[in-house]
């Protein structure tokens, strides 16, 4: 309430060599959220990237979306707009249901749900590697396995600017289950996992982890976005890490995407610079790039050879000790940069096992920063 000061504490995650993201808020009221106190939560999000809230159970979806906004606070559309709902080629599609009196929040999960925030009677379906992956965990370890579906920023990535952030809360969460999240890459990599976490991993780490030829390289790199990215990419198959697609030919040809307006075709850094802090992040969305503008001015468009650096410069950051993979429990909600790290739904339900989590993440007013920009501070 106005007057009332909020006594905010920031309690970082336990940290480890590999392993530097993620703090509990403890103190704040979201509902209602004064200036000082989104001032700690802001510092507090750009030092450690991942917050988690705990006990969100009362937390409404036009508060959820207000968070969101006050670190964008000209921005009021959903992160990937039209994009969406605006074609069932899109590998999007099956995965949200809009709230009706809050359609900047999705209802993302697993199972029938009869009534929740004015959606009557329906099914969420939770992404499973089969259906995205070239192969799968043979259905016999289905329930006992699972991979990193995909890893992304949230981001349409034509047209809108990513969202700076991205808020996830656990509504309904199936317990009593464990993982073994398999990378099936030929390096025997795997995390014990709890069932359905969120994997999260530091884009700022991901960069540190380069040679200095590799970081000299990301530094004076654009990253070009396929137009329509999620239609584009529905006909390809991902690598079994998640951390990008096979090379197989099997994009969609221009022709057959929704129409194409070249201005807005997104071009970014390959490094995103920390608002706050100034560290460097390497961001890219793997699955979605489609080109590579050099230093020199030529451009790398052969596909493969594109997933190929990419990949070979992201994978260090994905080892299993610079994994953060929550154990979410109802009512928590985490609160992470977009611009700093990416995340991989995990995960494998039975179908009577319900999952109902809220997102919402706007499309932002400014694209990234670059490592030459000037911050900012709106």
């Amino acid at each position: 309430m106005p007057g009332i000061i909020q006594d905010i504490e920031v309690k970082p995650f336990p940290r480890t060599d590999g392993l530097d993201l993620g703090a509990e808020i403890i103190g704040a009221d979201l509902n209602n959220l004064d200036d000082a106190s989104f001032a700690k939560i802001r510092e507090a999000l750009y030092t450690h990237q991942v917050i988690l809230f705990k006990n969100q159970q009362s937390l409404t979806p036009k508060a959820q979306y207000e968070l969101n906004q006050r670190f964008d606070p000209t921005s009021t559309s959903y992160g990937h707009g039209k994009e969406l709902g605006g074609s069932k080629k899109s590998i999007l599609h099956p995965d949200l249901k809009t709230i009706p009196h809050q359609q900047q929040v999705q209802v993302i999960g697993n199972g029938f749900v009869p009534s929740y925030e004015g959606l009557e009677n329906i099914t969420l379906k939770h992404p499973h590697h089969k259906t995205f992956h070239k192969t799968s965990i043979p259905a016999a370890d289905d329930l006992a396995a699972t991979r990193f579906y995909r890893w992304h920023l949230d981001a349409a990535l034509y047209d809108l600017n990513p969202p700076l952030v991205t808020t996830l809360m656990a509504v309904s969460v199936p317990k009593g289950r464990r993982q073994t999240l398999r990378y099936d890459d030929g390096t025997g990599d795997e995390l014990d996992v709890p069932l359905g976490t969120t994997a999260f991993v530091s884009s700022f780490t991901m960069f540190d982890l380069l040679s200095e030829e590799q970081k000299h390289f990301a530094r004076t790199t654009k990253v070009q976005y396929a137009p329509h990215p999620y239609v584009w990419m529905s006909g390809a198959s991902a690598l079994e890490d998640g951390l990008g697609l096979h090379s197989e030919g099997k994009e969609l040809a221009r022709e057959q995407l929704p129409a194409i307006d070249e201005t807005k075709v997104k071009v970014f850094p390959m490094v995103w610079k920390n608002p706050l802090t100034g560290r460097l992040a390497l961001q890219v969305h793997p699955c979605a790039v489609e080109k590579l503008h050099l230093e020199d001015g030529s451009v790398v468009d052969d596909l493969k050879e594109v997933r190929r650096i990419v990949h070979e410069m992201q994978r260090p950051g994905i080892a299993p000790g610079k994994v953060l993979t929550p154990d979410w429990e109802e009512g928590d909600m985490f609160l992470f940069n977009n611009h700093g790290v990416l995340h991989s739904v995990t995960g494998a339900f039975a179908e009577e096992e319900v999952r109902i989590f809220r997102q919402c993440m706007l499309a932002a007013s400014r694209g990234p920063y670059g490592e030459e920009d000037v911050i900012i501070r709106g």
